[in-house]
């Protein structure tokens, strides 16, 4: 039976080698995110490329903005864009409640941005998991580029990876108005 722990104690190993993970230090963990419902609810990232992990906080409403981007979050002093990662992947709403979490995404690239995630599911070894018959190619698409390869665990539950500074450069996420500035009525 797997040893219980405390969500303090979670957060603190998390944090410690989220820590790491930005330094260069340690092994090429993966923290497992879910984010939407269904096959592609399961993803996974470097925590090499990941930030911080926050609880979820206010979320400001931006208005005239495509309806993926959640709102603006204040976190200790600094403004980030939040992005719900299921509305922009075309699935549903994500529940903001005591589960819902706001990885950081965008720091160490030099962007405040947030993914809006259901809750996050721990680390994993890579050599933990296995490669599925699907490559970045078949993944990644015009819309998506971001869409890295696809994994099984153990359980047999599929994972995506998903490719940050993809995400963060593709212009499909960077571009949040829902109207053009032109088309704006000017008085």
């Amino acid at each position: 039976m797997a040893r219980r722990i405390s969500l303090r104690e979670f957060q603190q190993n998390l944090s410690t080698r989220l820590g790491s993970a930005q330094r260069g230090e340690g092994s090429r963990a993966l923290l497992g995110i879910s984010s939407g419902h269904g096959e592609d609810s399961l993803w996974l990232f470097d925590l090499v490329d990941s930030g911080e992990v926050a609880p979820l906080t206010t979320l400001t409403p931006a208005p005239l903005t495509k309806n993926w981007f959640a709102g603006l979050a204040n976190i200790r002093g600094a403004l980030y864009g939040v992005v719900d990662f299921s509305v922009l992947r075309g699935g549903e709403t994500t529940p903001l409640n005591a589960d819902a979490r706001l990885l950081l995404i965008g720091t160490r690239h030099g962007m405040n941005s947030a993914l809006l995630v259901n809750r996050t599911l721990g680390l994993f070894a890579p050599e933990s998991l296995t490669l599925t018959n699907t490559t970045i190619a078949d993944c990644a698409t015009a819309a998506a580029p971001w869409r890295g390869n696809r994994y099984v665990d153990s359980a047999g539950a599929h994972w995506t990876r998903l490719r940050i500074p993809a995400l963060l450069s593709d212009p499909g996420f960077l571009d949040i108005a829902e109207v053009a500035l032109s088309s704006v009525a000017t008085v």
